[in-house]
């Protein structure tokens, strides 16, 4: 069901449980102003909890994925007593908020790129779990060029990148294209355009159709273990799978698998 066309975020859910949040706010290259950022973090909110959502798609309207914040808004910041200072200050924490929302989202979180992604909007692309773009999408964080580094995109390309790929983008604000946005692991893969929406919901579908519980503490686990050293991280996840391997999806799983029949999910 498709809500108001109206929202710069447009919302709705297909019956397999894959809810699309798409971008709509075209006139301002889909910016991440607080209020897109606020209404974002509003369905992300809903995901979490809500047991009829299996998967998150994040898409956009036009030619432009999400040019990021702004700049005429920050700009006009500036005319403020503090010169925009606790502005810019609100914004990047609540902008930082949102992309740490993704990853605590229990429900894989999909970004769907058809177009220019730059600064926030290129973080944004890296924070999501998966990432799938057309052929003639672009990505780069050209604040360098603007005398504003991309400090707060550099947290989500550091954690998906390597050191050397992230500080290329970083501090040549060069635009890459799908193949090499591929090859540095920024996106997961591109396609052509007019079979974008279709593998990227293929995908989503093949998500939907495990048992939410386990998507749940695999996601969790996931993230939380990256931060860890090494025998930190193998004695934490030993403890998840323990948990894990106790759960009725677990046992229903193993047995299904045995019996050689389809399982069926008791948390759906």
């Amino acid at each position: 069901m498709k809500d108001n066309p109206n929202k710069i975020l447009e919302t709705y859910q297909t019956s397999e449980g894959i809810l699309r949040l798409l971008l709509n706010d075209p006139k301002n290259k889909n910016a991440l102003s607080d209020k897109m950022i606020m209404h974002i973090k509003e369905q992300l909110l809903k995901a979490s909890t809500d047991k009829s959502i299996k998967v998150v798609i994040i898409s956009a309207v036009g030619d432009v994925f999400c040019s990021g914040h702004n700049l005429k808004e920050l700009t006009d910041a500036r005319r403020n007593e503090d010169e925009g200072k606790s502005y810019f200050l609100e914004l990047f924490n609540l902008c930082s908020s949102l992309m740490q929302m993704i990853i605590s989202c229990s429900k894989p979180v999909i970004a769907e790129i058809d177009g220019i992604a730059t600064a926030a909007g290129c973080q944004l692309v890296a924070s999501c779990d998966l990432a799938i773009a057309s052929d003639s999408s672009k990505f780069a964080t050209p604040g360098v060029n603007i005398g504003l580094f991309c400090s707060t995109p550099m947290v989500a390309l550091s954690r998906n990148l390597s050191k050397k790929d992230s500080m290329r983008m970083l501090l040549t604000g060069d635009m890459i294209d799908a193949t090499e946005a591929k090859r540095i692991s920024l996106i997961n893969d591109h396609v052509v355009a007019n079979e974008l929406n279709e593998s990227v919901m293929s995908l989503a579908k093949k998500i939907a159709t495990k048992p939410l519980s386990t998507v749940k503490i695999g996601k969790d686990a996931f993230y939380r273990q990256s931060e860890m050293s090494l025998a930190e991280a193998y004695e934490y996840t030993s403890k998840v799978m323990t948990e894990n391997s106790l759960s009725d999806d677990a046992k229903e799983g193993i047995t299904s698998f045995l019996e050689k029949r389809d399982p069926v999910w008791k948390d759906d």
